[in-house]
C-alpha cells in the first residue's frame, strides 16, 4: 500500500523507506517554534534535562506575539524569560517588538518553513504550514523542550482523510468559508489525529493565503495536520520568501485514506460558525438578524495581506455602524507596512475602525478587544468556545474578512452582497 504526502515526509525524517498509519516513529525536525506563552514553560522543562543547549540555533525560533507589546507584568516577565534564553543560546530567529508578527503568518513570510519540512510548534495552529507542503503540527511545551534539545520528536503516524476540491469559488467566498464548511460537515472531531490532505483541480483557484487559512483550522476539526500539494503557486511563494532548498512529496496513487470527500467550491456560500463551536455553521441566507457589538479582523487565521485588502474593499467609502467597535490587526509588520503603502490603513480609519500593531490579542481573550457579558463579536479568528474572547456570557461568531467587514457596516451579521 502506498503512502500519503504526510506519511512520506515523516518516513523521510525518520530515515525509513516507508511508514504506516499508527506506527510510532522518531523523526528529525527542521524547525521548533514557541511563543511568549508556551516557551517559558518549555524553558523550565529544559532545565530538568542533562543537556542545556539547543540542537541548532538556526532551527529554534521564538515569536513574541500573544501579549505583545506586553499588556501587564506577567507578560513582560514571560517575554524577558524568552529574550534572555534567545540571547543565551544565540538564536538566529527571535522575533520581538519591532520585528514581530503573529507566528503562523511570520514564519512562512520569513522563509523559515518550506515544502518537505517537519515542524513542531508549541501552539496548536502550527498546522498552518501545511499550505507549503510541509508536515507541521502543534505540541505541548514539554515536547517543545525535548525538540529544542534533541532536534527530534516522537510521532504516531496519522491516517488520512482526502478532500477533493473541485470548481471555482464565487466572489466573496474564501478559504475561511471552505474550512468552516468542512468543519461544519465533519464536526470538530471529524479528523481526530488524522492528516487532512487537500487535493484536486480546485486547489489552483485557492490563493496561498486561502491555503494558509484552511490548514490553520485543520486543528479545529481535530486534525493532526493539514497539507496541500506543492504547485506553481506554492513554489512561487517559497522562491519569493525563502532561500532554502525545498523537497516536494506527492501522495502515491494507491495511498490509503479513511475517507474521501468531494467539495464543490462553486457551490459554497459565505459561512459563519455560530457559538459555541466551529462546527455550528450556517450559510448566507440562514444567518437571521444577529446584532453585534464588535468585529475583529486579524489573527493567524485571517490577518494576511489578502485579508486586509478584502476588508478594505468592503469598508471603502462606508462607515462602521454606530455602537460597533471594529478592530483590525495586520498579522505582521510587513503586512502592516504594505497596508499603509496601499492606503488600506487610511480606509480603515476613515471607516471608523482602529488598527492594532500585530498581535494575537483578542483571539484568546488576551487583550485589544475583550468582550463583556452579553456582547457579540464577529471575528476572523479560529475558535468561538465559551469565554474564548472574554466573559463566559459573550458570544463569538467566526467568519471571513469579507463577512466581518460587512457586518461592521450593518451592525449585524451580513454578507458584502447586502451592501450593494
Amino acid at each position: 500500500m502506498g503512502m500519503t504526502m504526510t506519511q512520506k515526509i515523516l518516513a523521510a525524517h525518520a530515515g525509513l523507506s516507508e511508514v504506516k498509519a499508527g506506527q510510532l516513529i522518531e523523526a528529525d525536525l527542521d524547525l521548533v517554534m514557541g511563543n511568549d506563552i508556551t516557551t517559558p514553560v518549555a524553558i523550565n522543562e529544559m532545565k530538568k534535562m542533562d543537556r542545556q543547549t539547543v540542537f541548532d540555533k538556526d532551527k529554534v525560533t521564538l515569536v513574541m506575539d500573544h501579549f505583545i507589546p506586553n499588556k501587564d507584568i506577567k507578560s513582560a516577565e514571560n517575554c524577558k524569560c524568552c529574550r534572555e534564553f534567545a540571547c543565551r543560546h544565540e538564536l538566529s530567529h527571535y522575533y520581538d517588538v519591532g520585528e514581530m508578527g503573529i507566528e503562523h503568518a511570520l514564519l512562512p513570510e520569513k522563509g523559515l518553513v518550506v515544502a518537505g519540512d517537519a515542524v513542531i510548534g508549541a501552539d496548536s495552529h502550527t498546522c498552518t504550514y501545511g499550505a507549503l507542503g510541509a508536515f507541521s503540527t502543534g505540541v505541548g511545551s514539554t515536547d517543545m523542550a525535548a525538540g529544542m534539545v534533541t532536534g527530534k520528536a516522537w510521532f504516531k503516524v496519522p491516517s488520512a482523510i482526502r478532500f477533493e476540491l473541485v470548481g471555482k469559488p464565487s466572489p466573496w467566498v474564501s478559504g475561511k468559508d471552505v474550512i468552516l464548511h468542512i468543519i461544519g460537515m465533519i464536526g470538530v472531531d471529524g479528523a481526530l489525529y488524522k492528516s487532512m490532505e487537500f487535493t484536486g483541480e480546485g486547489v489552483k483557484h485557492l490563493s496561498m493565503d486561502d491555503r494558509f487559512t484552511i490548514c490553520n483550522m485543520a486543528i479545529e476539526a481535530g486534525g493532526k495536520n493539514g497539507i496541500f500539494p506543492v504547485d506553481e503557486a506554492a513554489e512561487a511563494y517559497m522562491k519569493e520568501h525563502s532561500s532554502r532548498a525545498y523537497k516536494i512529496y506527492e501522495a502515491d496513487a494507491d495511498a490509503e485514506y479513511e475517507a474521501v470527500y468531494t467539495i464543490d467550491l462553486s457551490a459554497l456560500k459565505p459561512t459563519v460558525a455560530f457559538p459555541h463551536l466551529p462546527e455550528n455553521t450556517r450559510e448566507a441566507g440562514d444567518f437571521g438578524d444577529v446584532k453585534i457589538d464588535q468585529v475583529v479582523i486579524g489573527s493567524c487565521t485571517n490577518g494576511r495581506m489578502e485579508d486586509m485588502r478584502t476588508a478594505a474593499r468592503v469598508l471603502k467609502g462606508r462607515k462602521v455602524a454606530k455602537g460597533v467597535r471594529c478592530i483590525i490587526i495586520p498579522a505582521t509588520q510587513a503586512i502592516y507596512l504594505q497596508s499603509m503603502r496601499e492606503g488600506l490603513l487610511e480606509t480603515f480609519i476613515e471607516a471608523g475602525a482602529v488598527v492594532s500593531t500585530p498581535t494575537c490579542g483578542p483571539c484568546l481573550g488576551g487583550y485589544m478587544g475583550i468582550l463583556a457579558a452579553g456582547e457579540r463579536c464577529v471575528s476572523t479568528t479560529n475558535r468561538n468556545f465559551v469565554g474564548r474572547m472574554g466573559h463566559v456570557e459573550s458570544e463569538v461568531y467566526l467568519a471571513s474578512p469579507a463577512v466581518a467587514a460587512a457586518s461592521a457596516v450593518t451592525g449585524k451579521i451580513s454578507c458584502p452582497d447586502e451592501l450593494e
